[in-house]
Formats: C-alpha cells, structure tokens, sequence
C-alpha cells in the first residue's frame, strides 16, 4: 500500500492552537511538525495541503486519553461518579469540543480545499491517568463532530475490542498504556483499503 508521510508530534499536541490556516494551506506552530509537513508535501511534489491528490489520512483530536485526563474532571463528579447524562449532555460535549476547536478547524479547513480526509480513531486504551466513561464518551463526541464536517472515519471499534469494550490486549503494544501494536496497524491498514484507499 503506497503511502507517504509519518508522525509529526504527539496526539495531545494536536487539539488546540497546533497550526495556522493560510489560503490553500496550513503553517504547523511547532517547527518539527512544520518541518515534517513540508517535507512530506516536498516528496509528493507539491506546495501546500490545498493540492493534495491524495487522501488525507489523520487522527488529529482523537487523543481520546488526554481529553479524559482524570483530574480534569473532578469538578464535575458527583461521589463516584458524574450525574446522570452528565456524558451525553450539551455541556460535556461543548467542553470537549472547545478542547479540540483547533483539530475541528483543521479538518473543516482541509474540507473546504476539497481534500479527501479519513479521520482513524485511536487504539481503545485507558491509561491509568484517564476515566474510562470520559474516554469513550470524548471520543464519540469528537466522531460526530469530525463526521459532521464531511470527513471519513475509520471505525475500528468493531474489530480490535473484546467483550470489555476496550481493546484486545493481542493489539496492545507491550510496555505501553496508549498505542497499538503491529497487528492493530495492520488491522487500520486494512479499514483503509475498505474505504477504497
């Protein structure tokens, strides 16, 4: 499968004021990321995002376990837990949403450019620092709004978790609370190539 490009940072740095818009591109704030961008337009031949041939394929605001970094939601929390449809109300989603305007903005700017852009959700994990229900609750929240923009998204959910909910440790990489391993790659590899990549 032909592909070009890499990581340009961490999930958690790409949620809010991680870039500007220009007219048919867009300027990374952190120089690495810059410096990756343009170098990965370079390979493809072309100057800016706007003349993208390809699919865009990303996971900008789908740090589902930073948004549901614990301590930013005790002021929230009744007792154990949070009051009921606390995680399905307009106020959890407008807080969420406010967390990740910039990855939003990015999206519907690449939209408005005419790029073709699949958003992948990440590896269902949990680290110890994040609650669960925020996880899943985030990051259905950021799904809808990415799908509300006209952007693809690669919903691996069905194939890579157990009866839990949550990932398969099979997919798990070792020694790590986050990330996918190998198999779980190959698993998007292949949602990719579904969506006609």
């Amino acid at each position: 499968m032909p592909f070009l490009g890499g990581p340009i940072g961490a999930g958690r740095e790409f949620t809010d004021r991680f870039f500007t818009a220009r007219d048919a591109d867009v300027e990374f704030h952190r120089p690495e990321a810059e410096k990756h961008y343009r170098g990965f337009l370079g390979e493809l031949g072309v100057a800016g995002l706007g003349e993208l041939g390809v699919p865009l394929v990303t996971t900008f605001g789908f740090a589902a376990h930073f948004l549901a970094t614990k301590e930013n939601w005790h002021l929230y929390r009744t007792g154990d837990g949070f009051p009921p449809g606390f995680l399905g109300s307009a106020l959890f989603d407008a807080i969420v949403l406010a967390t990740v305007r910039d990855a939003l903005a990015f999206y519907r700017h690449a939209r408005d450019l005419g790029v073709r852009v699949i958003a992948v959700l990440p590896p269902q994990r949990v680290p110890g620092q994040s609650d669960a229900a925020v996880f899943l609750a985030a990051q259905e929240t950021v799904r809808r709004a990415v799908a509300g923009l006209g952007v693809e998204v690669a919903d691996l959910r069905g194939r890579i978790t157990g009866t839990s909910g949550f990932q398969r440790p099979e997919l798990c990489e070792a020694d790590d609370e986050i990330h996918g391993n190998l198999a779980w790659g190959r698993i998007v590899l292949a949602e990719l190539l579904d969506l006609g990549l």
